[in-house]
């Protein structure tokens, strides 16, 4: 392993982040030409994406249980994972592929992806104990920007086929995980668990405050993804809607979903002045106002207001993301810190499914400008959690 110079250790981690998270929505970004070209029905994306959520819950909880990150080094750990997951994710592109097929390799390259981002988020925190939320603002940033990459890569017309799209995601995260592997040691607040403990689950949420923060995250998941996934979807309905055929739905995406990570980087640098939790807070509830005010998207005819609205929600939506990190990072026991941050994306994720498959039952029957709607429940429930009585020290 090659000694890296402390200054880049940061960028290293989120170069390395941003390449191996563009697997995450590798199939969305090119789901209708997977739907075409496997005769696949209109029910696949909730599917493939709810397979990449559930293999990564399930991956997180392994990783949790056995206290994986806390026992064995994060850079192989994180080598190991992108790898597998690269691997997985490649094999859809094969002819022989069926819907379970499918489903099944995008919830392996889930279940390898818990090996990546919290184990990101890990390598940070044992890295940089001052300005944290900073550190985190740039690493959750590269998980947005390696998210919408798909997008991006499928509104270039000139590549040959969907297949590049994962070609080129699967390269990525091989390489960022040799990035990991040959530029980033154990960092100077690494403290290694000796053995694993089935009962820390319950143990790192008897911390008031850690349970605050891990609330108020499990319900800005419950709202991330499902707009993430369904993003395209509602994008297209508004040009369909206002008969814009000028404009690229994925190129449209790709801009809401990538601009949340300035949301993220903005909102670490202020937790360097400003209170972190609060600043969760604000970002919250922008967010859930934007879920509530959705509907009024479709009927906007001023369509710059329109694309205005959705790039505030696409900051909004992430920059608490981050914030989150800190404080459930800042609230766990040094020698568990890498397992609190698995197990709370563990959950999270989890909500995530439901979700994700609630708007993907309720697209059948309910007008679409209405769908997001549904997600503000989550901010709601997040900000309540924030500050509910029993949540404080």
């Amino acid at each position: 392993m090659l000694k890296p110079i402390k200054n880049y250790v940061l960028p290293i981690i989120v170069f390395a982040q941003f390449c191996c998270t563009s697997l995450w929505f590798a199939g969305n970004g090119v789901m209708s030409a997977i739907t075409d070209n496997f005769n696949l029905n209109n029910y696949a994306l909730g599917y493939l994406t709810s397979a990449v959520q559930l293999g990564f819950i399930i991956g997180t909880l392994v990783f949790a249980l056995y206290t994986i990150t806390d026992r064995f080094s994060p850079s192989k750990v994180f080598f190991l994972s992108a790898i597998l997951s690269a691997t997985f994710n490649v094999l859809i592109v094969f002819e022989f592929n069926t819907l379970s097929s499918l489903v099944l390799f995008r919830f392996f390259t889930g279940f390898f992806l818990a090996g990546i981002y919290p184990v990101g988020m890990k390598i940070a925190a044992d890295y940089f104990k001052e300005n944290l939320g900073k550190s985190l603002g740039f690493l959750v940033g590269a998980l947005v920007i390696g998210t919408s990459l798909p997008h991006l890569l499928k509104s270039i017309g000139s590549l040959p086929s969907w297949r590049f799209v994962i070609y080129i995601t699967s390269g990525l995260a091989t390489l960022g995980g040799l990035f990991i592997l040959s530029f980033v040691r154990n960092g100077p607040y690494r403290k290694p668990a000796l053995k694993f403990d089935f009962t820390i689950v319950y143990k790192v949420f008897k911390q008031p405050k850690f349970r605050a923060a891990a609330f108020g995250y499990f319900g800005h998941m419950w709202e991330l993804y499902a707009f993430w996934a369904f993003l395209p979807m509602v994008v297209n309905a508004y040009l369909l809607h206002h008969k814009l055929i000028n404009f690229d739905s994925s190129l449209v995406s790709f801009t809401v979903i990538v601009i949340g990570a300035m949301g993220c980087i903005l909102t670490g640098y202020l937790s360097q002045k400003y209170a972190t939790k609060k600043l969760a807070t604000i970002a919250l509830a922008v967010s859930c106002a934007c879920c509530i005010l959705s509907p009024l998207f479709f009927i906007l005819v001023i369509h710059q207001l329109g694309f205005v609205f959705l790039l505030v929600w696409g900051m909004a939506i992430i920059a608490d993301s981050p914030l989150f990190s800190t404080l459930v990072a800042q609230h766990a026991e040094p020698e568990v810190k890498g397992t609190a941050l698995t197990i709370v994306n563990s959950i999270g994720f989890a909500i995530t499914i439901l979700s994700i498959q609630l708007l993907n039952s309720l697209i059948a029957v309910m007008d679409i400008r209405y769908l997001f709607v549904i997600l503000a429940i989550g901010p709601m429930l997040g900000l309540f959690g924030l500050y509910y009585p029993s949540n404080r020290p």
